[in-house]
C-alpha cells in the first residue's frame, strides 16, 4: 500500500479551487435547508435505536488521513448471548432501512464536505482497517478527497465487486473535472429516487474487503 507524494490537480488548479468553494456553498445551503429534516430524523432514530441518532466512525480521507465521519445510526446495537454484536444485516432497523434506501442517512457528511474533510463528489470513505489491504494502485482512490457520492456509486454502488468499485474510483481520479463531478450529482438524484445499489447480496452494505488477491 502507497500513497502518491504529489499533489492531485483536484487540489491545486482553479478548478480545484472552485471545486471547494461550491463544496463549501452547498454544504452550507444543505445544512441550513436540511436542518428540519435533520432534527426529525434524529427524533425518528432516537425512539427507534436510543441515543445517539448520529453515528461517528474514524474514515480515512485525503492520503489516508484520518477524519471523523458522520451518519445517522441505521443499526441497532442488538448482541448475540455472548456479547458480541449481530451481523450487520440482522441490526438494521426499519428506520435505518429507509434512511439507507433513501440516502438521508449520508446528510450529517455536509458538516464534513464544509470541514474540508470530504467533497460532495469523490470515492467514498471505506474503513481505516483497508488502508493496509489496498494495492498501490488501489490506493490511488485517496489522492482526492473521499465524497458523498461518487463515479462508483452511479455505476452499480453496493452491488459492485471490490475490483470493479477501485477501477471505478482511480478512473475517476485520473478524469476528474467539473463537468464531470456536475454528473455524478446529477445521476446521483436519479438513483437515490430508484434505490438502486443499496446493498450487496446478503449483506446490509457490502462484504469485507480483504485484500486484493480476495477482491470480488
Amino acid at each position: 500500500m502507497g500513497f502518491s507524494p504529489h499533489s492531485h490537480p483536484q487540489l491545486t488548479t482553479w478548478p480545484g479551487a472552485l471545486k471547494r468553494g461550491l463544496d463549501v456553498a452547498m454544504s452550507l445551503g444543505g445544512l441550513c435547508t436540511t436542518a428540519p429534516l435533520m432534527a426529525a430524523i434524529s427524533v425518528a432514530v432516537r425512539l427507534s435505536m436510543g441515543s445517539p441518532a448520529v453515528f461517528q466512525q474514524e474514515r480515512p480521507g485525503l492520503h489516508g488521513r484520518p477524519f471523523r465521519l458522520f451518519k445517522f445510526r441505521t443499526m441497532s446495537s442488538q448482541k448475540d448471548p455472548q456479547g458480541k454484536l449481530l451481523p450487520d444485516e440482522q441490526r438494521l432497523t426499519s428506520v435505518g432501512r429507509f434512511l439507507r434506501a433513501t440516502s438521508l442517512d449520508e446528510l450529517p457528511q455536509f458538516y464534513n464536505v464544509l470541514r474540508g474533510e470530504m467533497s460532495f463528489v469523490g470515492p467514498r470513505p471505506l474503513m481505516m482497517a483497508y488502508l493496509q489491504r489496498y494495492s498501490p494502485e488501489q490506493a490511488r482512490r485517496h489522492d482526492v478527497r473521499p465524497g458523498i457520492t461518487g463515479w462508483a456509486q452511479i455505476h452499480g454502488r453496493n452491488t459492485l465487486s471490490w475490483d470493479e468499485k477501485f477501477s471505478l474510483d482511480t478512473w475517476y481520479v485520473d478524469h476528474w473535472n467539473l463537468l464531470l463531478d456536475f454528473k455524478i450529482m446529477a445521476m446521483t438524484v436519479r438513483k437515490v429516487f430508484l434505490r438502486e445499489g443499496i446493498s450487496s447480496a446478503g449483506h446490509a452494505t457490502m462484504p469485507e474487503f480483504l485484500g486484493p488477491t480476495t477482491a470480488g
